[in-house]
């Protein structure tokens, strides 16, 4: 290969990349204009969602298979601890519907586990308070 069709497939190289990366940035949202609570919630949905596969809740014949109730316990935990912190910075219209899903979820877990935890000991009780 010459020096000049070296040069040449390097510079299309650098376009290909320079292309990739404005349509890269393109397509994302810049995080700076991504207001709180948006962050907030989206987290909380991430979790509450994560939590509910954890459960076996989720929509797909093979849920049961999915059940795993240690890291359903860590989520649920997570989850709590963010909308008992958030709560106050996302006003309550967002908070209540986040709360309500928790306690869906500290609900499910109950009626999951073989051995149920004390009331007041159940994931994210620590944060909401006992759940019965």
């Amino acid at each position: 290969m010459t020096n000049q069709a070296s040069d040449e497939a390097t510079r299309e190289r650098e376009e290909r990349w320079a292309r990739q990366e404005e349509a890269a940035s393109s397509a994302t949202r810049d995080i700076a204009d991504v207001p709180a609570v948006e962050v907030i919630t989206t987290a909380a949905v991430h979790l509450m969602s994560a939590a509910a596969v954890k459960l076996g809740l989720a929509d797909d014949p093979d849920a049961a298979a999915q059940l795993d109730l240690d890291e359903a316990r860590k989520l649920i935990n997570a989850l709590a601890g963010l909308i008992t912190a958030g709560a106050p910075e996302i006003s309550d219209m967002h908070a209540r519907s986040l709360r309500d899903g928790l306690r869906s979820l500290q609900l499910a877990f109950r009626e999951a586990s073989v051995i149920p935890d004390p009331i007041g000991k159940g994931p994210g009780e620590k944060w909401t308070g006992p759940v019965n």
